[in-house]
């Protein structure tokens, strides 16, 4: 890896970004595999809420999602869905 923290680090090899660096995951968003970025920070932020209605995660999760990710407007429905699953699954995986 090369580069620094003022001008932004790079793979030595292709130039792209270090694959440590990446913070895109993949969720399953009306059955395809869709990657959002930042879902970690998304979900640990969503957590510090603690609501408990899915509906009101849903809305919040969606919220964050679409500050960092392009979320189809004839898909937020889908999105919702496949990211509360996801987020469910993460707290499932962490306690």
């Amino acid at each position: 890896m090369g580069g620094n923290e003022s001008d932004g680090y790079y793979c030595t090899i292709c130039g792209g970004v270090p694959p440590d660096r990446i913070t895109t995951k993949q969720v399953l968003i009306d059955g395809k595999a869709t990657g959002i970025d930042h879902l970690d920070w998304i979900f640990a932020e969503v957590k510090k809420l603690g609501l408990v209605s899915d509906t009101r995660l849903a809305e919040e999760i969606l919220l964050r999602v679409q500050q960092f990710n392009y979320v189809p407007t004839k898909k937020k429905n889908e999105y919702a869905a496949g990211l509360l699953a996801a987020y469910k699954e993460s707290l499932a995986k962490n306690e």
